[in-house]
């Protein structure tokens, strides 16, 4: 294990020691290995650490979304989706694709008075963030399935994104020119304009590292 290096574009999972992480699951000692290693709590939650110390939480491991070989963060996807006006509720999964392995799908709930068709939804993401990133379907539903805490459930949302089928021609390549110009953007943001609520500080009493995904 390794840790990734503090520029803010090395990706990896967020691990964790320390007197306040728990010893392990009560009476469950596979769960307990499964979740630990060499001593460090695997947190399923990946990110990235910024020069200047901050980890930021990107998204939960089983959530990001692998295509032709880009890891795209399902949350980044979400956030712009939730700017349109007629989106009340989006969740972003990964879908079967031919050629890149995996593409993202969005399900979206809409505003009652919304009009809003897939083909514009579509475009505004294509226009809001790197294609390679972009939703390349939309499914409408009247609520999002949710657990009993108001969780949207995205499992029931990969089992749904699983059979849908879609042809290689709808697809865009990741461009490395998009990828590189997105991360320079999140580079050159002043620390400062950061929203602190996805970032933990480390501390002496626990440590946060990062191991290479």
């Amino acid at each position: 294990m390794a840790s990734v290096p503090r520029d803010g574009k090395a990706v990896g999972e967020i691990v964790l020691r320390g007197s306040s992480v728990m010893k392990g699951y009560y009476k469950d000692e596979k769960a307990t290995a499964e979740a630990f290693r060499d001593g460090w709590f695997l947190t399923g939650d990946v990110g990235v650490v910024h020069p200047d110390g901050y980890v930021e939480v990107k998204d939960r491991s089983k959530d990001v979304i692998i295509s032709g070989g880009e890891n795209i963060s399902s949350v980044e996807v979400e956030t712009v989706l939730y700017r349109h006006p007629s989106v009340s509720e989006a969740a972003v999964v990964a879908m079967p694709h031919p050629r890149w392995g995996e593409t993202p799908c969005a399900f979206l709930a809409m505003k009652v008075a919304s009009k809003a068709t897939e083909e514009e939804i579509l475009s505004y993401c294509r226009h809001s963030m790197p294609r390679f990133m972009a939703p390349k379907k939309v499914v409408f539903m009247k609520d999002l399935p949710k657990t009993a805490t108001g969780k949207i459930q995205k499992t029931k949302l990969r089992e749904m994104a699983r059979k849908f089928n879609i042809t290689d021609e709808n697809q865009t390549p990741p461009s490395p020119v998009e990828a590189t110009e997105t991360v320079r953007k999140r580079l050159t943001t002043p620390s400062g304009n950061r929203k602190k609520t996805v970032y933990y500080d480390q501390s002496s009493e626990q440590v946060l590292a990062l191991s290479r995904l």
